[in-house]
């Protein structure tokens, strides 16, 4: 229940005809006070009086003055800071699918669990929030453009296939040229819509080598904060996983360390997840970042259902105890 902003201020001057209401009960109260004391006959007026009820007959009048109070301050029009569902926003969804996404340190491996988490995050996200997805290997692809529309993107989700080698770089740069084409199709009088990246990848880059170069993570990493679009980097497996090649094992390890410099670098954040649930936890919670925005909005209405309440009651209360409404 807010008390702030109120749209409509001048309403509050209706708290004047409620407090003379109250200064005239309160003239009533002791006028009839002064009446029963001019009956000379005291042991009569204890015969034919009714039997006083003490402070309750005080309840009805109380309960409706405060309703009026309520009531008013809700016609003033309070307003207050909530969480409303983004009605424009653009998310591209950067999905690593290099080979060591099929280690099985994440049971039943690394792909399925990214894949099964990815669809609840789509399923998750408000309707007004456009959603694209990227996949990348040795080299990057979008797969979807953004759209409200989740079927699509669930059903990329699923085709997914892995492949050798991890440009990290390039799969930022897809999506920064991704979310551009497509604001400029959807910008209207309020600007572009925000927009985020949600980077999801399990090891370090190999394309190309540095990841300062010019198609390096970092370097885009910097890009994309300059374009607007903060990177959310998810860094997802232990540093036990491993991956048959050739014959031979190989240690697949996430690389964490490079994951939040990209975050950082890009003016976003940084999550971990070792477990399919844990990436679901960070997705769940993405969601709500990305899908939500605060905005100041109307807050009259927990006022105006507690002042009606209180109306109510007070009726009842009068109709029990005096037979009438006050």
């Amino acid at each position: 229940m807010s008390l702030e902003g109120f749209a409509n201020p001048w309403w509050f001057l209706l708290l004047a005809a409620v407090a003379a209401l109250f200064g005239w009960y309160l003239w009533a109260q002791k006028r009839r006070k002064r009446n029963v004391m001019r009956f000379t006959n005291l042991e009569l007026l204890e015969k034919v009086a009714p039997k006083r009820q003490g402070w309750v007959r005080h309840l009805a009048p109380a309960l409706l003055m405060v309703s009026m109070i309520l009531l008013t301050v809700a016609m003033t029009g309070p307003t207050g800071e909530q969480r409303v569902p983004r009605n424009r926003a653009t998310v591209m969804l950067v999905i690593d699918v290099s080979l060591s996404m099929k280690a099985t340190d994440v049971k039943p491996d690394r792909l399925t669990a990214a894949q099964n988490a990815a669809k609840a995050f789509a399923d998750g996200l408000t309707p007004g929030v456009n959603l694209g997805l990227i996949s990348f290997a040795g080299s990057a692809a979008v797969v979807v453009a953004p759209t409200t529309d989740r079927g699509p993107v669930k059903q990329a989700i699923d085709n997914l296939r892995l492949g050798a080698g991890t440009a990290t770089g390039d799969s930022i740069a897809s999506a920064v040229a991704s979310v551009d084409s497509f604001a400029k199709l959807i910008t209207g009088p309020e600007g572009r819509p925000p927009a985020r990246i949600v980077l999801m990848s399990d090891g370090k880059q190999t394309i190309p080598a540095s990841l300062e170069e010019p198609r390096g993570a970092f370097a885009e990493a910097k890009n994309a904060k300059a374009a607007g679009m903060p990177i959310s980097a998810i860094s997802f497996g232990t540093e036990y996983g491993a991956i048959e090649i050739d014959g031979r094992q190989q240690i697949v390890p996430v690389d964490d360390d490079s994951m939040k410099q990209i975050a950082q670098l890009s003016g976003g954040d940084f999550h971990k997840a070792a477990t399919e649930s844990e990436l679901r936890r960070v997705y769940d919670n993405l969601g709500e970042q990305i899908g939500y925005e605060t905005k100041r909005a109307d807050a009259s209405r927990p006022w105006l259902m507690l002042g009606t309440l209180t109306l109510v009651v007070a009726a009842g209360v009068s109709l029990v105890l005096g037979q009438r409404i006050p």
